[in-house]
């Protein structure tokens, strides 16, 4: 075996840093947009310079190596502060600033935080600025002056320090970032990922999508999320420019699209059916557009077709978890008119993907089992949870929780998350086979469906269905209609129309808050 010790000269000289990539992209592209936050365009020259400076700030402040919360909304000054926390040499603690007090307090602690970065707008909503005065560490404010004379604004931070990115060790197998899960069994889960584990799902994303420069790419969902931010990362390692925006209104959406000449879009489903139907911006032009990416939900057939006639050629189905930095799987149903909605495709370039049993076996194509993954792009494990880490790492692999198999063509075909499989009558059903068909309808905007207990059934496919504005459609209709397209025990037994779903900030529908809220639902009704 071959051992050749490494210099400080040396180790510098091979790091994989995520800080370095804004550093890197200034040098090569400086004068370019790195960033476009409505009239705001803060060109890699000036990005790097002020992350720099404010990452002098976090070494005289807080040191090295200690975790950096944040509670921020879209914006430069966040990206700002994002990168001087990677060039600083601390790990970066995004919170999900739609959670409620008691939740973001319970992840600060958890997170053991030595600083907070936040809006002015956040730092005064209700109960934030007490919950942040008991944590008693250093406050930087982003987005205006502040009324706390306790805490530093962004630009407080940058004044009289250097430029120069900060001459520091960091090692690439590093914790680089701490992000919470959503929590939907208990307190939020802390997953910890290193440089390198960042470094390798961005290095993916730019072979995947074909990333270059000249990209403009959308910053619709929120930064504090894995999926936008690894899109952000990605983009500044490329020297593309990311077009953010601080909400999505469609018309607002479209004009930005169109003034910015956006060649990369990634938004939600209901976000293309609502961008496609809106009528507030007259002249919307995508014509620099050249790819769609979309995730979370799967998307119907007939929205794929209008993507592909009004925006871009190319659509992508992108896949991935806070525990394996996206992405994992891409698909593009444009060139699978064969398969169904529910499928995930291939392996992105980071990571192995393969079909598990209980026991470990890996399964063949046509057999159902768990999605594994492996690669450089897992995570380190959970913060504080050995437990939780040795189970999602059983056997070698990183184990989703979603049920899949391989068909003969070598493509995955997602059927269900294992908890929300529904067991009725002795049949297994997958609520998402279930979704896609009720999807179909035309007059459908949304629909979650879940087994809840039934006396005789022990559980009954239920569907809660958002109807699309307009629209008219009755129980009768969406059963037929799913009757012409599932099997019998497959057909829900009960529909219920809803104003809207619960769902994440990033638009992943909450079963867990239907099943609690509906867990009586079939209690005195005949069996």
């Amino acid at each position: 075996m071959i051992a050749i010790p490494l210099s400080h000269e040396a180790q510098r000289m091979r790091r994989i840093a995520l800080g370095d990539l804004v550093y890197r992209s200034a040098k090569n592209y400086g004068e370019r947009n790195a960033v476009v936050d409505g009239a705001l365009h803060l060109s890699y020259a000036e990005l790097d310079a002020r992350s720099s400076k404010c990452a002098h700030h976090l070494i005289e402040r807080v040191g090295q190596g200690k975790q950096i919360g944040m509670l921020c909304a879209n914006s430069a000054d966040m990206l700002v502060a994002v990168n001087a926390i990677h060039k600083s040499g601390n790990v970066w603690v995004p919170v999900n600033i739609k959670l409620e007090p008691q939740t973001i307090d319970y992840i600060l602690r958890h997170a053991e935080v030595s600083c907070v970065v936040v809006d002015e707008a956040i730092r005064t909503q209700a109960g934030m600025a007490p919950l942040l005065a008991a944590l008693a560490v250093p406050l930087v404010v982003t987005m205006g002056e502040t009324a706390d004379p306790a805490a530093t604004t962004l630009e407080q931070a940058q004044q009289g320090r250097s430029a120069q990115l900060p001459e520091i060790e960091i090692d690439e197998r590093e914790a680089a970032l701490l992000m919470y899960t959503s929590g939907t069994t208990g307190h939020p889960k802390g997953v910890v990922h290193s440089h390198l584990s960042v470094y390798s799902a961005i290095m993916g994303n730019i072979a995947n999508f074909g990333l270059t420069h000249e990209d403009a790419i959308t910053g619709l969902l929120p930064l504090f999320h894995c999926a936008q931010h690894v899109l952000a990362a990605s983009a500044c390692a490329i020297g593309a420019s990311m077009v953010l925006a601080r909400a999505f209104i469609p018309g607002e959406v479209a004009r930005l699209v169109t003034e910015e000449k956006v060649t990369v879009f990634v938004g939600l489903p209901m976000m293309y059916a609502a961008l496609l139907a809106d009528k507030t911006y007259a002249t919307p032009d995508y014509a620099t557009m050249r790819l769609c990416v979309y995730a979370m939900a799967p998307m119907p057939q007939p929205l794929i077709q209008a993507i592909a006639a009004k925006m871009a050629p190319h659509i992508l189905l992108a896949t991935g978890q806070t525990e394996i930095y996206p992405i994992t799987m891409s698909f593009d149903p444009l060139a699978n008119p064969g398969r169904d909605a529910n499928y995930w495709g291939l392996s992105g370039l980071a990571c192995e993907t393969a079909i598990m049993d209980d026991d470990g076996r890996l399964l063949p194509p046509g057999e159902v089992g768990e999605i594994v993954h492996r690669g450089p792009n897992v995570m380190l494990g959970y913060f504080k949870d050995p437990q939780a880490t040795a189970a999602a790492q059983k056997f070698g692999w990183h184990h989703t929780g979603d049920l899949g198999m391989f068909d003969s063509g070598g493509q995955m075909l997602f059927l269900d998350r294992k908890k929300d499989m529904i067991k009725t009558g002795g049949e297994n059903v997958a609520s998402v086979k279930v979704e896609a068909a009720i999807l179909a309808h035309p007059a459908v905007a949304a629909v979650a469906v879940l087994g809840l207990p039934h006396p005789r059934w022990s559980e009954a496919v239920c569907a809660f269905v958002v109807r699309k504005p307009g629209a008219s459609c009755d129980e009768e209709a969406i059963v037929e209609h799913c009757r012409n397209r599932l099997g019998g025990f497959e057909v829900p037994k009960a529909i219920r129309f809803v104003d809207a779903l619960p769902s994440t900030a990033t638009g992943k529908i909450q079963k867990h808050l239907l099943r609690q809220e509906h867990k009586h639902f079939w209690d005195g009704m005949p069996a």
